[in-house]
């Protein structure tokens, strides 16, 4: 089936509703359909009455969305500006000549009683409301059914047919549209959510492989750091996924899909036959590295912990194996290795910090919905479970730097002063009973090697509230 081609009619009343368009026409490029937009299309130099009546008449085009607005709807009344000369275009080819199914409205924006802004003559037909978020990715999977002609009581098939539109900056997944569906499914426990979840996945696992660095021009480090900023929406839209997950389908078969994903990311931060200054996977390096922090930061804050532990605990598969045919099981600290052109970056620019990787983990948690302080929490637990079972730390807690100089007991430790509490929680450790930590705790006081930055080091057992746990009913 070819992709079904589109045009969009709106007004320009301002930048946010113009972003808004944007947003709506990219997603609907992730979709599969094919569509015509004046910011993309419309050049200088061309004639906009044409463009419009092309538009409209151009019988390879099979939709037309109105986005309306209040200055949509005052303007098409009026006959205004550009939007009432595409009024007296659209409105004879609705009244006249066309089928009911190729001019739909979709609504952006309500009135203060909740009545949508509508059009005079577009009054007595449905249309389609976007304005809420709440109800946004149910009624967009009803815009999607109309572009394709699908029946309205059945699904249409999504992410079969997709036409990933490069964004501004030239990379995207192309997810967005994906993971609202997945997170509407899992919130309202829709049958589908199963699919969903492994749909965006699939597709968030196939099309990373295009933030592959390759062509630098100039410093590799600049490259890297410029590839993790763009990845930052990318990451923001997994861990909203982590959130929904925690929150309304911890049940095992969406962990063990959860578990699946950081399996299929593995091949893209190694490089066959590489030595350790290699830095042709760095960017994925950090990337991998902070999603797995995301995941097991956000089921403990949740306090999802037996699901938490699942991802901790169960061995990585990795398909491609340092020796031919042979196929190998690794530790959740395969997700943490060195990102040595950061250090170089550090050195190079003389920036002067104890550990860039940290200070940008740190940085880059304002915008990921996340607390720091749970990322933290997240990254003692990990770090911890590798000193429970390696002679020697396996996982470097990098953003534990901002726990040295002021530390104090993290949440799920603190609240581990109940018995009751500490049951739950002593599975992300692995252990039976707090007194199995004493031997830890004893080495830690005789030399036992600690993650530094200098001159600052750890203090796990103020971290862990070690004396105080379990000690109360």
């Amino acid at each position: 089936m070819e992709n079904p081609k589109l045009f969009i009619s709106y007004s320009w009343s301002n930048p946010i509703h113009e972003q808004w368009v944007l947003d709506l026409a990219t997603e609907l490029r992730q979709s599969g359909v094919d569509v015509t937009l004046d910011k993309w299309d419309l050049k200088e130099g061309h004639d906009s009455v044409k463009f419009m009546e092309k538009m409209v008449n151009d019988p390879d085009i099979k939709k037309v969305v109105m986005v309306v607005d209040k200055v949509y709807a005052s303007k098409a009344n009026e006959r205004a500006g550009g939007v009432g000369t595409e009024t007296q275009i659209i409105s004879k080819e609705v009244y006249e000549n066309q089928e009911q199914d190729k001019f739909v409205a979709v609504i952006a924006e309500k009135d203060p009683s909740g009545k949508p802004y509508l059009p005079t003559y577009y009054k007595s037909r449905i249309y389609i409301d976007l304005s809420e978020p709440d109800s946004y990715a149910e009624n967009f999977e009803i815009l999607l059914r109309w572009i394709y002609d699908e029946p309205l009581h059945r699904r249409p098939e999504l992410g079969t047919r997709p036409s990933f539109l490069e964004d501004s900056e030239g990379i995207s997944l192309g997810t967005t549209a994906v993971l609202k569906r997945a997170v509407a499914a899992v919130k309202d426990n829709r049958p589908f959510s199963s699919g969903a979840i492994d749909e965006y996945f699939s597709i968030f696992s196939e099309n990373l492989e295009k933030f592959r660095i390759s062509d630098v021009e100039g410093a590799f480090d600049d490259a890297v750091i410029d590839n993790i900023e763009r990845f930052i929406p990318y990451r923001n839209e997994a861990v909203s996924l982590f959130i929904t997950i925690a929150q309304y389908g911890p049940e095992e078969e969406n962990i063990i899909k959860l578990h699946r994903f950081f399996e299929s990311l593995i091949p893209y931060m190694r490089i066959p036959h590489a030595d350790w200054t290699d830095w042709r996977v760095d960017n994925f390096k950090f990337i991998v590295h902070e999603l797995f922090l995301y995941a097991v930061s956000v089921l403990i804050k949740y306090e999802r912990f037996e699901q938490a532990n699942y991802l901790i605990q169960n061995q990585y598969y990795i398909d491609s194996a340092p020796h031919h045919g042979q196929t190998t099981m690794v530790e959740f600290s395969i997700f943490r290795e060195s990102v040595s052109s950061l250090k170089e970056r550090n050195q190079r620019l003389e920036l002067q910090r104890l550990s860039l990787r940290s200070d940008l983990l740190k940085e880059r948690s304002q915008s990921s919905g996340m607390n720091f302080s749970y990322i933290m929490q997240g990254d003692f637990v990990l770090f911890m479970r590798s000193e429970i079972e390696q002679e020697y730390f396996t996982w470097f807690p990098d953003t534990l730097l901002y726990a040295c100089r002021y530390p104090k007991t993290f949440e799920i430790f603190a609240r581990s002063i109940s018995r009751s509490y500490f049951e739950k929680v002593k599975c992300l450790l692995n252990i039976r009973k707090s007194d199995d930590l004493r031997e830890l705790m004893e080495a830690y006081k005789t030399g036992r090697r600690l993650p530094n930055w200098e001159y600052d080091s750890l203090n796990p057992e103020v971290l862990l509230g070690y004396e105080h746990l379990a000690t109360k009913v």
